[in-house]
């Protein structure tokens, strides 16, 4: 920031015929803009419907841009504050070490989210025996977990728009952290379940909500990095917990309860963490509270935030939100080609998360702390996939002048390949003679490709759409989840009627007929994407930039 600016903020007059200029004292140190001329972009059509300001008169939309034009008057218009270039107070413009400290501990949510699923089976044994249930009573409550995931951020995803990313933070590890306890304390089946769905209600903004927070602090070519980890956190991070908790397990004065109160003590640290380090990166919201407290310094009520006037009513954001799932996948072909195949990788993902104790057992013998020692895997092939994103970004910096978006693609035509190969392998070594390691290879090469094809998913989709890729990426998380909802409840009766080999070897052959998805959209994207009007706007605003 200018010294010499510190204490003033010079303001143009409204009227449009006016040339007065006049100093307004002991304001923030902010740009003051009028409303005069204001052309906003990146304003969903679906809202402004809904969406009104004060002395608006008109709203003319084309692909997805909003002009607007504003009556003027010179008592009364607003106001608009932004920030200064360079301003600290922007979430841009933090200093490199703030953003990795809130970056990792954003990816460290990520993590307690991600190792909750696996965790949780690994105490199967002694809980079917202490509340009186089934194996697949206990199986719901994984898939439950993952029902949570998918539907709730369908309506509290919008809560940020109002009250920002900080107290979402708050409020999710308070929910995960009581539900740990509920778990716990839990003396029927029933109650376990139900706290499981909340509890993945709870969790599911640790999942949706980081890549928002890594989009507000890092630039769009420096965000490679921080979604690798993000990538790794959600990937890798299911194998952590399992790691201990397996050995929890077996310990007879422990067991299922005690994995419950390790993970609370765990998520309690991370509370204490959030004050400390996660600021508000949402930088509409900082601005709103700037202008607040500018009127109270000031008296003028006219200073003001974009965000206040263009803001839609809660329940509008929740209605479009819910909504749009289905409207994306009926209107826009690439979305609906990557739900699918999304979709089927990360249920056989949860598939594998089920089955590794029963495959394990049954055909090497293993007792619970060797099988969560196993999920070591889930880490390695998530490090794997870590190390070869470098190249990946490579690839995307030298050709995405001549490719596109479908840049983001090569790596993942490769793990089209990978996913069936670690499945065929799987498969064929769930015999007693074949060595416990091949089952391991297996289970890495596919976690590999699962890695690769996640983050590929939400760099694309971000870069296809632009402004409108919190919706796609809504669309995609609610089919992926609804995938991990419902593949763990047939997981079970799947083997035992089709056998380890067979049923793996399924999975293997659906991959092998969906593998040409990535090489479509390598080869036909620019194509494919002209037909979507969301993806179109974004690469007409892309040539315009380009002139």
């Amino acid at each position: 920031m200018k010294n010499d600016q510190r204490n003033k903020t010079t303001v143009a007059s409204l009227s449009p015929g006016a040339s007065t200029i006049f100093v307004e004292p002991e304001v923030e140190d902010v740009i003051v803009k009028s409303a005069e001329g204001v052309r906003e972009s990146n304003i969903d059509p679906m809202l402004l419907s809904s969406s009104k300001r004060p002395n608006s008169k008109e709203y003319n939309v084309k692909e997805g841009v909003a002009e607007i034009e504003v009556e003027s008057t010179e008592q009364h218009d607003p106001l608009y504050i932004e920030f200064e270039q360079g301003d600290l107070r922007n979430p841009i413009n933090f200093s490199s070490s703030k953003k990795w400290a809130i970056t990792a501990l954003a990816c460290f949510s990520t993590l307690l989210a991600s190792s909750n699923a696996s965790t949780y089976n690994l105490g199967f044994d002694s809980m079917m025996v202490d509340l009186n249930c089934t194996e697949f009573q206990a199986t719901v409550g994984l898939s439950l977990y993952a029902l949570g995931f998918g539907i709730v951020p369908l309506v509290t995803a919008s809560f940020s728009e109002e009250v920002g990313r900080q107290p979402l933070y708050y409020i999710s590890a308070t929910g995960v952290l009581l539900m740990y306890i509920a778990i716990a304390l839990a003396h029927n089946i029933q109650t376990v379940l139900i706290a499981r769905f909340i509890q993945g209600a709870f969790g599911s903004t640790w999942a949706t909500m980081v890549g928002g927070t890594i989009a507000d602090i890092w630039q769009s070519y420096e965000r490679g990095l921080p979604m690798s980890f993000f990538a790794v956190a959600a990937v890798g991070g299911t194998g952590f917990g399992p790691i201990y908790a397996g050995w929890v397990e077996m310990n007879p004065r422990l067991q299922w309860r005690w994995i419950q109160w390790i993970q609370m003590i765990i998520t309690g640290f991370y509370l204490v963490l959030v004050p400390l380090i996660m600021n508000e990166t949402r930088s509409s919201i900082i601005l709103m509270r700037i202008a607040k407290r500018m009127r109270k310094e000031t008296g003028n009520p006219r200073y003001r935030a974009r965000i206040e006037d263009e803001s839609v009513k809660l329940s509008t954001l929740i209605w479009v939100s819910c909504t749009r799932p289905i409207r994306d996948h009926s209107s826009r072909h690439i979305l609906s080609f990557l739900q699918i195949w999304i979709g089927f990788v990360w249920g056989v993902f949860y598939c594998l998360i089920e089955s590794v104790g029963s495959v394990f057992r049954t055909v090497h013998g293993f007792n619970t702390g060797q099988v969560g020692t196993i999920f070591v895997t889930f880490v390695i092939g998530s490090l794997l996939g870590f190390s070869t994103n470098f190249f990946q970004e490579h690839l995307y910096r030298k050709n995405y002048r001549t490719r596109g978006p479908e840049a983001r693609l090569y790596l993942t035509c490769c793990a089209a390949i990978l996913v069936p190969c670690g499945m065929f392998i799987y498969a064929w070594s769930t015999f007693t003679h074949v060595p416990w390691i091949a089952l391991t290879i297996g289970m890495t090469v596919f976690l590999y490709g699962t890695f690769i094809i996640y983050l590929a998913v939400f760099t694309y989709l971000a870069d296809c759409y632009g402004p409108f890729a919190s919706s796609a990426l809504a669309g995609q998380s609610l089919c992926r989840n609804l995938a991990a909802t419902v593949f763990p409840l047939f997981t079970q009766q799947m083997y035992a009627k089709l056998s380890y080999k067979w049923a793996n070897t399924l999975f293997g052959c659906i991959a092998c007929v969906l593998m040409p998805i990535p090489f479509i959209l390598f080869f036909n994207g620019p194509r494919i994407r002209s037909r979507s009007k969301f993806s179109r706007a974004v690469m007409q605003s892309l040539q315009l930039e380009g002139k």
